[in-house]
């Protein structure tokens, strides 16, 4: 797979893998399909594998560390902090709501993931979500402290603000901005993938499937479990779910006369606004991480991704991508 560039020195495979619901958010999970997902992955030549300490909590970077640690030398592990977490609570329920980016809790946390990770330096540490009551710089001098002490090899943030990224860019140099972008999550478009660019950040789009809204069709919450946290967001709330199925066929009849699946034309469509842009689109069974794969080797023409910009802005997409208190925490 080719290969794009984070920041100034990281390499990595122009499709990552988004880890989180391997553990976390979208019901249960086969554990060892989900590590034959893994193994398969790095067969496949991808290198950039996302998780954090909130998934699971923590079990999803166990099950990332465990799976991945005979090709440590071979892969770039991402992981992220930002949150209080309560590990007596499962899944979403150990979210205690309250942010956490003080220095000391930074370090601790980093620690704990080294460990997790079966690893001995994270190859790029994420701030999930900016804390608004701990200035920036004391989070990102933390985090640069983490790099001299060769605990951490690169540093990024997460749904944060053009302003933010400039003045954490001041502290020490930043690798990467993850945040939601899709062609039903264009908002970084505006300013803050230009700011990236400006800055040499490279862009890893998280969510590139809008949490599977741009894959397989969704019709009504029945057919998500559950504990599957995706009930809560607006999106698929079932009015607005039913609108943006409608939305999402004509969209799959723009990618069926290319000879794709909807799948990848949304990655391909993503691949092709730059290629310091790194989609990390989940899998949890390797017929989805195929799918998704193969999408780095199709090539769209100008005419196709007009098309396909047209067909999006015909239909206004129904709901945001969280409920209003999440939309709060973003862009910060």
């Amino acid at each position: 797979m080719r290969q794009r560039k984070l920041g100034q020195d990281i390499s990595v495979s122009s499709m990552g893998l988004g880890c989180m619901a391997m553990s976390f958010g979208y019901g249960a999970c086969d554990p060892d399909e989900a590590v034959r997902t893994l193994h398969r992955a790095v067969n496949l030549g991808v290198t950039l594998f996302d998780t954090a300490e909130m998934y699971g909590p923590y079990v999803n970077e166990m099950l990332v560390g465990k799976a991945l640690k005979p090709f440590r030398d071979h892969v770039h592990i991402a992981t992220k902090f930002g949150f209080d977490l309560d590990p007596r609570k499962p899944g979403v329920q150990a979210i205690t709501g309250k942010f956490n980016s003080r220095p000391d809790h930074v370090k601790r946390v980093a620690e704990a993931s080294l460990k997790r990770l079966r690893v001995e330096v994270i190859d790029i540490f994420f701030q999930h979500r900016v804390d608004p009551e701990v200035p920036i710089e004391d989070t990102v001098g933390a985090m640069a402290d983490l790099v001299v002490e060769g605990k951490v090899r690169a540093i990024g943030l997460s749904e944060a603000s053009s302003a933010t990224i400039r003045r954490a860019h001041k502290v020490h140099p930043i690798a990467a901005l993850q945040s939601e972008y899709s062609l039903w999550s264009r908002d970084v478009e505006d300013d803050i993938l230009a700011t990236c660019r400006e800055l040499e950040i490279g862009f890893i789009a998280c969510s590139p499937l809008s949490r599977g809204l741009l894959g397989r069709l969704i019709r009504g919450q029945n057919e998500l479990a559950a504990d599957d946290y995706r009930r809560e967001m607006p999106r698929f709330q079932n009015g607005n779910l039913y609108g943006n199925a409608c939305l999402a066929m004509n969209l799959r009849r723009a990618a069926t006369k290319r000879g794709m699946t909807l799948a990848q034309l949304a990655l391909a469509w993503l691949l092709h606004k730059g290629d310091d842009i790194v989609p990390i689109p989940g899998a949890r069974q390797r017929y989805h991480l195929d799918e998704n794969v193969a999408a780095a080797e199709i090539t769209l023409t100008p005419d196709d991704i007009a098309e396909v910009e047209t067909a999006v802005c015909a239909h206004a997409v129904l709901g945001t991508r969280y409920d209003h208190a999440g939309m709060s925490n973003i862009n910060l």
